[in-house]
């Protein structure tokens, strides 16, 4: 039988209660949760059921999922069901694809109020985009685009972005015609940078002025106001981050690269090579040296700490869309689109993550199988196995914060 691969729960497993006993006191409510959660996940913790072949008789037990959207282990069928319904609202056009970055000095700040920067992100770029492509000297029209929201680097530091993917046109004013993009790049990334830029410490401003936000620990001193001035005047000298890349191509191309980002979390277990000693051996990419496929080893409780940096706020949305495309205009403006396009909808098609995705994708996508004995009989429940209560595990997710 080959080793088993490595895996995020196995290092939470080994090397939890260490971690807890250093800094379970440090934890939030939902940073406790998902570190329960994923230490139970697909164990006798959760139950499960045993499966009889209607052929052989062969039987085995199959544990349940915790369905945590942190857990590596439980995205790949929420990712199918979800590109699933987002094919129905692909064009037929080239797509774009734009990334707004947060500088790192905000990072601090950000981890101590979650909701509302990442929030602040968002409607920063959102607008951002809407705005530039309004603009007659630019595109001058009404754009629709989605927005996934991704706080880590390659290396699990806090590196909070967020990914756009725009259809490469949109609609005019007058609703009369599609208009389509001049270029190869969607909109001047200099001044999007600098627009973001000013919407975004517009809304950070406006937090501070009205105490939204917590500045706490080593960031009390930022209470005073000479400091924060200091900070936000730095902030404003400092070439902000946007980058556009070329068009994707076609709605397939998108499908694929949405496969990889959306229900994705700080690092999947395809991505672990090894736990020993303890410590944990990953890939990753080196970004700032050409994409060049590294190596890091981490102590085990360094990489639980930094995955636990990705824990959103509990009803956080981390997948928005914008301009047609949103909610309560999609219906009507995106068969507007459609109609100026003289395109119809794609059909309605299952997605299969594996033939999406360059990764082999994860083990979690429940699917009715044949007998691995018989190769012919089909599995059939014939118990339910009730969960395992673990007292221990219960406490991690007291509210510690």
């Amino acid at each position: 039988m080959p080793p088993r691969r490595p895996e995020v729960a196995g290092v939470f497993r080994e090397h939890g209660p260490a971690f807890l006993d250093r800094r379970g006191g440090s934890l939030s409510r939902q940073q406790g949760r998902v570190f329960r959660d994923i230490v139970r996940c697909r164990t006798a913790a959760l139950g499960g059921h045993r499966r009889h072949c209607d052929l052989c008789g062969h039987e085995e037990i199959s544990y349940n999922s915790c369905r945590n959207r942190h857990c590596p282990k439980c995205l790949a069928s929420q990712r199918a069901r979800w590109l699933e319904g987002e094919r129905a609202q692909m064009l037929d056009v080239d797509y774009f694809h734009v990334v707004f970055t947060l500088p790192q000095k905000l990072g601090p700040i950000v981890l101590q109020n979650q909701r509302q920067l990442y929030g602040a992100l968002f409607r920063a770029a959102a607008e951002t985009l809407s705005t530039i492509a309004r603009d007659p000297r630019h595109l001058g029209a009404e754009i629709g685009f989605l927005m996934v929201l991704h706080t880590w680097g390659q290396n699990l530091h806090h590196h909070p972005h967020v990914h756009c993917v725009v259809p490469g046109g949109g609609i005019s004013p007058d609703r009369s015609r599609w208009i389509s993009c001049r270029n190869r790049f969607f909109l001047p990334v200099r001044v999007l940078s600098r627009l973001f830029r000013g919407k975004f410490l517009a809304l950070l401003q406006g937090l501070y002025a009205g105490g939204e936000i917590t500045l706490a620990g080593s960031l009390a001193p930022l209470l005073d106001r000479s400091t924060w001035q200091a900070l936000t005047a730095s902030l404003l000298r400092t070439e902000w981050v946007v980058y556009s890349k070329p068009p994707f191509g076609g709605a397939e191309q998108v499908l694929k690269y949405l496969a990889r980002y959306t229900h994705g979390v700080a690092i999947s277990n395809h991505r672990l090579l090894s736990i020993s000693d303890g410590q944990v051996r990953f890939r990753w990419k080196d970004y700032a040296h050409g994409g060049k496929r590294r190596v890091m080893t981490l102590d085990a409780g360094e990489f639980i700490r930094r995955f636990l940096l990705h824990i959103l706020p509990r009803g956080f949305v981390r997948i928005r869309h914008y301009g047609f495309l949103s909610n309560r205009s999609r219906q009507g403006k995106l068969a507007l689109a459609r109609r100026l396009l003289g395109q119809s909808q794609l059909e309605a098609a299952p997605v299969d993550c594996a033939t999406l995705d360059e990764r082999p994708c994860d083990e979690t996508i429940e699917r009715a199988r044949s007998c691995p004995r018989c190769k012919q009989g089909r599995f059939i429940i014939v118990e339910e196995i009730p969960p395992i209560v673990d007292p221990v595990l219960e406490t991690v997710a007291l509210d510690t914060s």
